[in-house]
């Protein structure tokens, strides 16, 4: 097995649209879809654009911004196109080189007694953000001649309706031009494309076309550029100058960057080979998502595939991936969190729209930060009526995600200066938020938090998720203790809070927190125990449509099933906070009811199930969570919402279960732990940390673990100092 390498060597038209997420390459401005160079809009191809959205023509959803493609190539002989989902293939291998950002691809066709080969790699250069390249091979067991359609392809992929009006474009043999704007906000975008190696163009609707004579066995190859450019970019583009450096000059240097990100981003497992291509491929995909060079945009929750779920950041972000980031690029998680603090305002918007003050975050949220959600986001199956549901209004909890997630980014990297450059202004009107929305009970003499819907989203509009109330409690904590720091350090940011906040450590001391009953279990919600025992295994039974949807007021809505992990997802963010014991008899009775429909859950029961001994279930677990985009097991469809793509908080959550869970680093203020419980079949596991000042070697095997890198840190080791 090619521990770097995910291959397919063969063509079936139904994993068309898996393959097309599968063999993604990204560079955190632009992703571009595994999908083959001839392929168009109705095989899902997409160059799907970060942090551009408009809202579609005809259409009230705004969603991220597919551009034309500018690697659109179809070989034809004799008058039949070599395109894949048209024609029977020979043979077929797709691959993609994690360890270099490098996807290729090989197909024989049979076209009357000749056999053409095409051979094809391209890169997403690490470097060059704007650009993509691609070196475009063919090849004959006899002498043939071949017509090459190669340029921009206007048909573009979307999901709700057309993003762009074409304003203009330029044809000068080997160069194209095509100019848009998107229909709404009227932002420009402009697509530019070189081919070189191709002899007899012409020019018709933005494509080349060339007749090349080919001899047996001589291989035929020439290279094109595409270039991406919008917004701020637009202005300093410089298409030609970057491409004239040549492909294997783009390429070497792209090669180079992805060198540079694997040395502080792999994990090395030694003796079990699918869980290192699992792990590696979900960090792949988390680096090749990751905003690098810019803070005006967040990861959207499935990724740069496309653009499902609108494109838009969620929770996501902050619980599942910027953990990698803050211990592996500092920068990338102070820029996922600085997004945060630039779309403030969006998050004030949305809090007033609600009649509330302070800062309600968006579930889904775009550049601005205002909430591209709908409240009627599931259709369904059975009148194709839409659904009210209540992602928008009432999941609450995204405020004091964020708040916890800033805060442990402060403390594990070191830089409170997020806190004076607008983080600290961010908690205030987070909390102020959580006091304006939360009800004081005199007779109780505590806050609760009434009306939500927490991490498990089949049951909607209940009161103190315990999860909701805890993570809230948290981020009460955090504003005081942010408070002090600032007072210390950034006396001049301290001044506008030198106010009256007697509410907010009043808050804090009062939220009601779900406890433990006299068993041991924390109830999810009030009233939750009195709900049907009802598992997933019996509910799926009483479906009477596929892809029925369980939530709202349906299936699940009266019984005990769970979505995704709610309670487990508490005790697993809040690890050093419950024993063991309390762990253990939460995780035995949550897991039975919990469908794990979502790719957000298995990762949390993973965690949990290694602290509590539970290794098996773990290694389970862990490998759902890692392979969740190799296997395509998930759902496609949420009623009749397509919701397909990449799972970058699974692939968070991977990483996650491997050094928090089997790995067992937990972290306070002051301290880094190690407690190991590896599975049976790791002859070792070894990783990079960034704590604080310290990069650290960690390598861990069964009778020992060995670290470098330590120098103020204090490291612990199954309670022994090193």
């Amino acid at each position: 097995m090619n521990l770097w390498s995910v291959e397919k060597n063969s063509f079936d038209i139904p994993d068309i649209e898996q393959h097309g997420s599968k063999f993604l390459l990204g560079n955190g401005f632009m992703g571009y879809r595994g999908t083959m160079e001839e392929y168009g809009a109705e095989q899902l191809v997409a160059v799907n654009l970060a942090g551009f959205f408009d809202l579609a023509e005809g259409s009230n959803w705004r969603e991220s911004v597919n551009a034309p493609n500018p690697l659109y190539t179809v070989v034809s002989v004799g008058g039949t196109e070599l395109n894949l989902s048209l024609l029977e293939s020979v043979s077929h291998t797709q691959k993609l080189d994690i360890k270099k950002g490098i996807h290729s691809r090989k197909t024989v066709f049979s076209v009357g007694d000749a056999k053409i080969t095409i051979k094809a790699e391209r890169f997403v250069s690490m470097v060059r953000e704007n650009i993509i390249a691609l070196k475009y091979s063919v090849i004959a067991d006899k002498d043939v001649t071949i017509t090459i359609k190669t340029g921009i392809d206007k048909n573009v992929w979307n999901i709700f309706g057309t993003h762009l009006k074409f304003t203009g474009d330029v044809a000068e043999n080997d160069y194209l031009e095509l100019n848009c704007e998107t229909v709404q906000l009227k932002n420009k975008l402009k697509v530019c494309e070189k081919s070189v190696g191709l002899d007899n163009i012409c020019n018709d609707n933005l494509l080349h076309i060339s007749e090349i004579s080919l001899k047996a066995n001589e291989e035929f190859t020439f290279t094109k550029f595409g270039g991406i450019y919008h917004s701020e970019s637009l202005e300093n583009a410089d298409f030609l100058n970057t491409v004239n450096i040549g492909y294997d000059a783009l390429l070497n240097e792209h090669i180079s960057a992805w060198e540079k990100v694997w040395e502080n981003s792999d994990v090395v497992i030694e003796g079990d080979d699918e869980a290192q291509l699992a792990l590696r491929y979900s960090i792949y995909h988390l680096c090749s998502i990751a905003p690098h060079n810019t803070d005006k945009c967040g990861i959207p929750a499935r990724g740069l595939s496309g653009q499902v779920y609108k494109g838009a950041a969620f929770w996501d972000t902050e619980m599942f991936m910027l953990p990698f980031f803050q211990f592996t690029d500092a920068n990338v998680a102070r820029n996922l969190l600085k997004y945060r603090v630039n779309t403030l305002e969006g998050a004030k918007r949305k809090a007033k729209e609600f009649g509330f003050e302070g800062a309600f975050f968006a579930w889904e949220s775009q550049e601005t930060g205002d909430d591209a959600c709908t409240l009627f986001n599931v259709t369904d199956i059975f009148t194709n009526r839409p659904l009210r549901t209540y992602f928008k209004d009432k999941q609450i909890h995204v405020s004091a995600d964020i708040v916890f997630a800033m805060w442990d980014y402060c403390r594990t990297t070191g830089d409170y200066t997020l806190l004076r450059d607008g983080g600290l202004k961010l908690m205030y009107e987070c909390l102020w938020f959580f006091y304006t929305y939360s009800v004081f009970k005199p007779h109780k003499n505590r806050y609760e938090i009434l009306d939500v819907v927490g991490p498990d989203e089949y049951h909607e509009r209940v009161n103190n998720n315990a999860f909701t109330n805890v993570i809230v409690k948290h981020a009460a904590d955090i504003f005081v203790m942010a408070l002090d720091k600032v007072k210390s350090e950034y006396p001049e940011t301290f001044k506008e809070f030198d106010i009256d906040l007697n509410w907010a450590y009043d808050f804090a001391e009062k939220l009601y927190v779900p406890q433990p009953d006299e068993k041991g279990i924390i109830e999810q919600f009030d009233g939750y125990f009195a709900l049907e025992d009802v598992t997933p295994e019996i509910l799926k039974t009483r479906e009477l449509k596929p892809n029925e949807y369980w939530g709202g007021h349906g299936l699940a809505s009266n019984t005990r099933t769970l979505k995704q992990a709610d309670v487990i997802m508490m005790l697993n963010v809040f690890r050093n906070e419950y024993s063991k014991e309390i762990k253990k008899l939460n995780w035995d009775f949550y897991e039975p009811y919990t469908e794990h429909g979502s790719s957000l859950s298995a990762c949390a029961y993973a965690i949990v199930a290694a602290e509590i001994g539970y290794t098996d279930w773990a290694y389970k677990y862990f490998m759902k969570t890692a392979s969740v985009d190799l296997t395509g097991a998930t759902k496609q469809y949420l009623g009749s919402l397509y919701i397909g793509g990449t799972h970058p908080a699974a692939n968070g959550g991977a990483w996650n279960t491997a050094i928090f869970g089997l790995a067992g680093v937990s972290f306070t203020n002051e301290t880094l732990d190690i407690s190991p419980r590896l599975p049976k079949n790791w002859d070792s596991l070894s990783f990079k940390l960034n704590w604080k000042e310290d990069k650290l070697n960690i390598k861990i095997s069964a009778d020992k673990v060995e670290i470098d890198g330590i120098t103020d840190s204090k490291v612990t080791v199954f309670g022994k100092v090193y």
